[in-house]
């Protein structure tokens, strides 16, 4: 259950960096809102994974995926450029993540 509630705090990170984004430095009241709630959310979830997991992987994990999520959302939306060297290297990150899992 420790990796079902880690994996969903990193996709919440994803959720509240967009929001930080898209609240243009808090000047927009509904972004700023869900960056709270999402954060606080990821940030709790991140603390109950680290009950049953170690630190370090449960850290590493909860950066890559919520990184991952992120970049890939900027892409989507356009935000930044697509290419064959990020969409690699995104891959490389998803696949560490993977590895950590397996060797946990």
């Amino acid at each position: 259950m420790a990796w079902v509630i880690l994996i969903v705090s990193g996709m919440l990170e994803a959720v509240w960096a967009a929001a930080l984004a898209a609240s243009d430095g808090f000047t927009r009241k509904r972004p700023a809102i869900l960056f709270v709630i999402a954060l606080a959310a990821s940030m709790a979830g991140l603390a109950i994974a680290m009950t049953e997991l170690p630190t370090g992987t449960a850290y590493a994990v909860w950066v890559g995926v919520g990184a991952t999520l992120t970049v890939v959302w900027a892409m989507v939306t356009r935000q930044e450029r697509a290419s064959m060297a990020r969409i690699l290297l995104i891959l490389l990150l998803v696949a560490s993540v993977i590895g950590l899992k397996a060797v946990s």
